[in-house]
């Protein structure tokens, strides 16, 4: 079975850094969109942004091929660059220190692997409509408030 051709787009917010924080992201597969979103009384931007794409991997019930679209340059940057170097170094950095969100990075390591991946970043705020979408849940999951969509 050829795998499904699905449009991931995610996002992360926090109110204070650290702080209480939100993501969401939003699925788009054959006409079909699925929005999900979360949050935590306490944690960082950085880990908002990598848990909305986790989330979304994680939502996928088989093998699809992924276009994960992100904001986040740490996030897209760090998988499509530093974590080779990161999983050689036993997850260290190449000063030798431990990597951030180690367990969100091997958690999205593992997801991404199930899936044929690409990585695409674009500028936040700037009118993409999805990213404008996933931006809204992702601050609306801070405050714990509900989004009306789809």
């Amino acid at each position: 079975m050829d795998p499904v051709d699905v449009e991931l787009f995610a996002d992360g917010a926090c109110s204070g850094n650290p702080g209480p924080g939100g993501w969401g992201c939003l699925l788009r597969s054959g006409g079909v969109v699925r929005e999900l979103s979360g949050g935590e009384p306490l944690t960082t931007n950085n880990r908002m942004e990598l848990l909305g794409v986790i989330s979304g991997l994680s939502a996928l019930k088989r093998p699809c091929r992924v276009r994960v679209t992100t904001d986040s340059q740490y996030v897209k940057n760090g998988m499509t660059s530093w974590i080779f170097s990161w999983k050689k170094n036993g997850f260290r950095t190449s000063s030798g220190q431990p990597v951030k969100n180690v367990d969100l990075w091997r958690e999205l390591d593992r997801l991404a692997s199930l899936h044929e991946v690409s990585w695409h970043w674009v500028r936040g705020h700037d009118g993409h409509p999805e990213n404008e979408r996933v931006d809204l849940l992702a601050r609306q999951a801070v405050s714990g408030k509900k989004v009306a969509g789809k």
